[in-house]
């Protein structure tokens, strides 16, 4: 570069640099001017979210086992498969088919002697409430012909007899019942054991453990069942975040969040608010609470469960609001919100409700109307005298120097 055209240069920043004050404030004795900006009150959307980043979790997942004993017969599936709902994933044989056939049998004898008690039962039953009614009618016909005291005194003692009988037959139908209904279980018990049981998947999803093998016994349920197929629903997950304590406040369950993926970062993913853990964690003094977000997987979108992931949480959104920078609202001397509107060719100052904020605009709730110019001051407040409001002065740029 020439040296003519250097000085040019540093010539034309000297001028621009001295342009930049333009309203006067008083400090230490020295006047300086400061440019304001002015900036139009818009209507726009104003989206508050907390952030918090983790690892793409499991959301829904099954540990399929068997509910009955017996020999795994088959076994259809392995670690990696993809299966759909309701698909056979194992098959569990009965042991020892000839012991289960005879418990079957026993079970059915039981069941038919019990049905057999019951209609004895209930046979004396009726047995017992036809001699009472038949003593009810004998004592009746007595005192309407008058009969003797002697006479009715042992018909009442043979209608109390009776009575006796009624009840102990009615226990006797209420225990051959009981016997029944414990016959008939024992005997839908013995059937499921000889059954063939299969087991299915309970969703779509993938297979990512086996932990049988095609011969294996399985035990009778007892405190816990043997898993036999572990499975990993594909179709939804979930992101586990750590909030702080000052952001937690404002969470709550079903609230949107945006997800982005740091391997897949064209991939944007939506999700809900699941979980809120009502206990903290403390790391490095500082506190934090786990919050669950689940989401569905679109389809081929590549998402592994591990992978690193950041969410915005929207805590408040708002639509079609009047917005100004934070820089505009200013206090009065009650120390209520205000902000310096330009009218025609002065700035006055203006009270003003605001609402939410995002740390960069401000809601304005009343006060202002769409399209008003407020001024943001890059240094003081403007010195608003009686009668001579601050004027905003015109820079114009310096010449270029002759050559």
């Amino acid at each position: 570069m020439k040296r003519w055209e250097i000085v040019v240069v540093l010539l034309l920043c000297l001028a621009l640099a001295g342009a930049v004050a333009c309203l006067p404030f008083r400090g230490q004795g020295v006047e300086q001017e400061v440019a304001p900006q002015l900036v139009g009150v818009v209507r726009g959307d104003l989206i508050i979210s907390v952030n918090g980043s983790g690892s793409i979790g499991v959301a829904n997942e099954a540990n399929v086992a068997f509910d009955s004993s017996g020999k795994v017969d088959k076994i259809y599936v392995d670690e990696g498969d993809v299966v759909k709902e309701g698909q056979a994933l194992a098959v569990l044989a009965p042991v020892d088919t000839e012991a289960l056939e005879l418990a079957l049998a026993q079970a059915e004898l039981n069941l038919a002697q019990a049905e057999v008690s019951l209609a004895q039962a209930e046979a004396g039953q009726e047995q017992a409430e036809a001699t009472l009614e038949e003593a009810k009618y004998h004592l009746d016909q007595l005192e309407r012909y008058h009969a003797t005291y002697e006479e009715r005194r042992i018909v009442k003692l043979q209608i109390s007899a009776a009575e006796s009988q009624v009840k102990a037959a009615e226990a006797q139908v209420q225990a051959a019942e009981l016997a029944v209904d414990v016959a008939r279980q024992a005997v839908e018990e013995a059937k499921s054991e000889l059954e063939i049981e299969t087991i299915t998947a309970p969703f779509y999803g993938i297979v990512t453990a086996v932990y049988v093998e095609e011969g294996n016994f399985i035990p009778a349920p007892g405190m816990s069942q043997v898993t036999v197929v572990h499975l990993v629903d594909l179709t939804t997950m979930e992101l586990g975040v750590d909030l702080d304590e000052i952001d937690i406040p404002g969470v709550a369950l079903d609230q949107r969040a945006i997800i982005t993926v740091d391997a897949l970062p064209e991939l944007q993913l939506e999700g809900r608010v699941a979980r809120i853990s009502p206990l903290p964690t403390v790391e490095a003094g500082v506190v934090l609470y786990k919050v669950k977000i689940g989401f569905d997987v679109p389809q081929g979108s590549g998402l592994k469960i591990g992978m690193s992931a950041a969410a915005d949480i929207i805590t408040n959104e708002r639509s079609g609001i009047l917005l100004v920078p934070n820089r505009a609202i200013k206090q009065d001397s009650q120390g209520n919100p205000m902000v310096w509107v330009m009218v025609g060719e002065q700035i006055k100052q203006r009270s003003v409700v605001v609402g939410i904020s995002d740390g960069i605009h401000t809601e304005i709730v009343d006060g202002l109307e769409e399209g008003e110019i407020v001024v943001i001051e890059l240094g003081a407040e403007p010195e608003l005298e009686t009668g001579r409001p601050p004027v905003i002065p015109f820079m114009h740029p310096a010449p270029p120097p002759e050559r």
